[in-house]
């Protein structure tokens, strides 16, 4: 660093393996690493990590290894959707009217905390799921918390906290909504929130930024893409409204030094391009942050990342 160039924000990015599936495993960890990320956002999936195969512990045991070799912290995330049923996207999920549907859902859950404490991970994802026909609200909150339970104990047990993700279209869609269930279940110490800045975009009534500061508190795991207001569409950076280098300083701000992850599951089909295009974006507009908080100026224009879709989906 020079004397004009300002301090780096103490952020570190990843990458969801739910945007590499047509990747090894393997191969995946190897191109993060080769790349410059941080870590991985590895989502427990039939071709990644399968939680439902023979041999959990062994494989998890090799991931673990490959993961300190290539110098990669993680998150495991539990976002596939077609690993508990191959006919119903997610589901079942925690609010499904069977108790032995929810209770799958729920050993999953828990299987996900022991590969996380395994690999040392820094958070387990997950989500409530969207409500059931013929079922009303308050029926799905209380199938909610009630699911929660033995998955709070298994992660207090292995000391991993548990990031819940507002989602769009879920019971759980938005932060009013996590405090809801954080209130509803005695505000438990291994409850935290996994927040996604684009659904903040899509949703949330404050900006991004802001829902960065009031989410604060809680937060444990982040996951970042484009998006534009109102439509629940993943985006590469450029190709949404969103003005990331005020995010990224608010983030900073907050003390998280957890996974910032980008999530792009719909563009596994060029993964690794956009995988190559993603970090330099956040890169850049990190530096913007920083230069922003200082008043020092460094990076032309061309290199504000709003001014640079490279990692747009445009070619």
């Amino acid at each position: 660093m020079t004397a004009h160039e300002p301090p780096a924000l103490p952020l570190r990015f990843g990458y969801g393996t739910n945007g590499l599936t047509d990747l090894r495993l393997d191969d995946a960890l190897g191109l993060l690493a080769d790349l410059g990320y941080d870590g991985v956002g590895l989502t427990l999936d039939h071709m990644h990590l399968d939680p439902l195969a023979p041999g959990l512990a062994a494989r998890t045991r090799h991931v673990a290894r490959r993961l300190d070799e290539l110098g990669l912290g993680v998150t495991v995330e539990t976002g596939a959707r077609y690993v508990l049923d191959p006919r119903r996207k997610h589901g079942p999920s925690l609010l499904d009217p069977d108790p032995g549907d929810r209770a799958r859902r729920v050993d999953l859950l828990v299987r996900a905390v022991q590969v996380a404490a395994d690999l040392g991970a820094h958070a387990v994802h997950c989500f409530s799921g969207t409500v059931p026909d013929h079922t009303d609200e308050d029926t799905a909150w209380k199938r909610l918390t009630e699911a929660f339970g033995p998955v709070l104990d298994a992660a207090s047990s292995a000391g991993v906290p548990l990031a819940v993700e507002p989602e769009p279209g879920h019971l759980l869609a938005t932060l009013a909504d996590f405090h809801h269930l954080r209130r509803a279940l005695g505000d438990p110490e291994p409850l935290g929130l996994t927040l996604d800045i684009g659904h903040c975009q899509c949703l949330e009534p404050l900006a991004p930024a802001d829902c960065v500061r009031e989410a604060a508190p809680w937060l444990r795991h982040v996951q970042i893409e484009d998006m534009r207001r109102g439509v629940h569409e993943h985006l590469p950076f450029g190709d949404g409204e969103i003005d990331f280098p005020p995010v990224l300083a608010a983030l900073a701000a907050t003390g998280y030094r957890g996974l910032t992850v980008v999530e792009l599951p719909r563009h596994s089909h060029a993964g690794p391009r956009f995988a190559a295009h993603s970090l330099p974006y956040l890169h850049r507009a990190a530096r913007l942050a920083a230069e922003r908080t200082t008043g020092t100026s460094t990076v032309p224009s061309h290199g504000d990342p709003s001014a640079t879709p490279e990692g747009s989906s445009t070619p």
